[in-house]
C-alpha cells in the first residue's frame, strides 16, 4: 500500500510522456479539474480542492518538464553533449599503477 501513491504517479507520468495517449491525459486532467465530479467532492472546504490541486501540480509539472525536453532537443543540447563524450575517449591517458611502500 505504500507504494500505490508512486505508482500511480509513474503511469500518469509514462502515459503522459507516450505521444500515443499524451492529448487524452491532458484533456482527461483538465476535464477532472473542472468537473464537480470527484474523488472528494469540491463542496466540502479544503478536502474538494486537494485532489484537483494535486492533479493539477502533475499535469503543469510533467507538461513542463516536457516542453523543456523538446526545447533542448530542438537546439541540440544532446547532441554537443554526445559530440563532447565522443572527444574525451581521444583523450585518455593510460597509467600503470605502481605500489607504494
Amino acid at each position: 500500500m505504500n507504494n500505490f501513491p508512486q505508482s500511480i504517479y509513474n503511469w500518469y507520468r509514462n502515459t503522459l510522456r507516450n505521444p500515443k495517449y499524451r492529448w487524452w491525459v491532458v484533456l482527461g486532467s483538465l476535464l477532472y479539474i473542472l468537473s464537480p465530479i470527484d474523488i472528494s467532492p469540491d463542496f466540502i472546504p479544503i478536502i474538494g480542492q486537494i485532489d484537483d490541486v494535486v492533479i493539477l501540480t502533475l499535469l503543469v509539472s510533467e507538461v513542463s518538464q516536457l516542453l523543456i525536453d523538446t526545447a533542448k532537443a530542438r537546439k541540440g543540447v544532446g547532441e554537443t553533449v554526445a559530440s563532447n563524450t565522443e572527444n574525451t575517449s581521444e583523450k585518455t591517458v593510460d597509467v600503470d599503477a605502481v605500489s607504494v611502500k
